[in-house]
């Protein structure tokens, strides 16, 4: 019954649901390319927005030829991520044999991954992508269906008081045969008795619907709380659990005691500082445990200003959050250094709109994107990006950064959505090492260190990403050459 009654809620409530974010503010699908053998994919997969939920998936693939894929739900860790459910074929355009489409059910809330086993010329291989999966708003019932409802609920209880009232009246009557005032009499007073009946029905389904509600709504997510603190120039960052029972509690323990968060790159949080409303001022910065409640580091240099801040971590399930707080940076706030893995952009002196196809770095290098021609909401692109020299030519002594070729940062005018993401996209890289050694339990993967390479890095970087919406974002690019970390900085008008 429980079952049914969450399926229920979940197809009624799914007329008064708003998107808002777990992972990234603002962004709810995932974007990621992966191999699998000698496949190449170019996933998304969008979740949905209330769970029991579809989540619909796109793959398109390069690389060997691909005949078949077939996708399955998978929890990202523990028991049941061994045992993989039968997985459905996608289905193949007709118009480019190389996309797929696909749907699948995510039948409770938590760290999933969609698992991918791919045939073709190359014989078979297989690969997953991690998916948060959680309801995130409820929202009143839209007004239009309610009246239908309300209408159609009231012609059903009309109805069976009807019923029962000729049922009494007339149901053992000779044909032709008019009831008895006796028998008029049972009828009213059997009409009374279902009209009874009906309403302490309503009035019981209406309690159970409210438990139901209450149910739900206590389950929606929300986000890990993160409180910051400046003084002088040393920042403490508090992170704990969301609960009504830690606003008035500060004893309860923070995330950061017990191990309950995986290093990302080499760190426990990546932090970016955006000064509002201009946008042009940021810093990826990277504080440290300095006990088990508190991260903290001393802040650079940066142009007194309210800074938004967006905090990324990754809990021990796989699940990614990014955390928000405001912070106020006084005048003649002492200084340090940047920090040889941070970087910042500061202060800009170009408004926004006017950064196009090309950034001038203070080095004398610039940052070029391959600017699409049109940018619209809610499609997949794969952003390219340029570091040249002086000259134009592509910079020769590239380095990675953060054990990647680039790092990107998607921030809307208005801060309803900030995402950092990465060459391979945009799904955290311990959960995508989760998702792809699920043999392993997070216990065997201490760390989750920064992947290394000898292959050399790349001057042109690119960045799977949708935008989730319309309107006016700042992309903020972070690339390494010759020791130094530049930070390009673009806009875009998205439709």
């Amino acid at each position: 019954m429980k079952s049914f009654a969450q399926l229920l809620f979940f197809f009624l409530m799914a007329f008064g649901i708003s998107a808002t974010a777990w992972a990234h503010v603002g962004n709810k699908d995932v974007f990621e390319t992966v191999n699998a053998g000698p496949y190449r994919l170019f996933v998304t997969v969008r979740p949905p927005n209330v769970i029991p939920g579809v989540a619909t998936i796109e793959v398109r693939t390069s690389g060997s030829q691909v005949n078949a894929i077939k996708i399955a739900p998978v929890p990202l860790t523990g028991e049941a991520s061994k045992h993989p459910p039968t997985p459905d074929a996608m289905k193949v355009s007709t118009a480019d044999p190389a996309f797929f489409t696909g749907s699948l059910w995510l039948m409770a809330q938590g760290s999933w991954q969609v698992r991918f086993e791919v045939d073709g010329a190359g014989g078979s291989a297989s690969a997953g992508v991690p998916v948060p999966a959680i309801p995130l708003s409820v929202l009143s019932m839209n007004r239009s269906l309610g009246i239908l409802l309300g209408v159609l609920g009231l012609i059903l209880s009309l109805g069976m008081i009807g019923i029962v009232s000729a049922a009494v009246r007339e149901s053992r009557l000779a044909p032709g045969t008019q009831p008895t005032p006796s028998r008029r009499r049972k009828a009213l007073m059997a009409s009374v008795a279902a009209l009874v009946v009906v309403v302490l029905t309503i009035y019981a389904g209406n309690s159970w619907w409210k438990v139901e509600a209450a149910g739900y709504t206590a389950d929606i997510y929300h986000p890990t709380d993160l409180q910051a603190m400046l003084t002088g120039n040393k920042l403490d960052l508090t992170v704990g659990r969301y609960s009504e029972k830690r606003r008035q509690d500060s004893r309860e323990d923070s995330l950061l005691k017990k191990d309950e968060l995986l290093l990302d790159h080499g760190h426990l949080m990546h932090l970016y500082a955006i000064r509002q409303p201009e946008m042009d001022a940021v810093f990826h910065l990277h504080p440290e445990p300095v006990s088990d409640k508190h991260l903290g580091m001393t802040l650079p240099a940066m142009p007194p200003g309210k800074y938004k801040l967006y905090a990324d971590i990754v809990h021990m399930n796989g699940f990614p959050e990014t955390l928000t707080a405001d912070l106020i940076v006084p005048e003649g706030m002492s200084a340090a250094p940047l920090a040889s893995e941070d970087a910042s952009a500061q202060p800009l002196a170009i408004s926004q709109g006017e950064l196009g196809a090309a950034y001038e770095l203070p080095d004398g290098y610039s940052m070029v994107w391959d600017r699409p021609k049109d940018l619209n909401a809610n499609a997949a692109y794969s952003f390219r990006f340029r570091l040249v020299d002086a000259n134009g030519k592509p910079a020769t002594d590239m380095q990675p950064y953060l054990g990647m070729a680039g790092h990107a940062a998607f921030v809307k005018d208005d801060g309803t959505t900030f995402a950092h993401t990465h060459p391979d996209g945009s799904a955290a890289m311990p959960a995508m090492m989760l998702a792809n050694n699920d043999r392993q339990e997070m216990t065997d993967m201490p760390g989750m260190e920064m992947p290394t390479s000898s292959a050399p890095i790349s001057s042109t970087v690119g960045f799977p990403y949708g935008f989730p919406s319309p309107g006016r974002y700042r992309i903020f690019i972070q690339m390494k050459h010759g020791g130094t970390v530049e930070t390009g900085v673009f806009d875009a008008d998205v439709r």
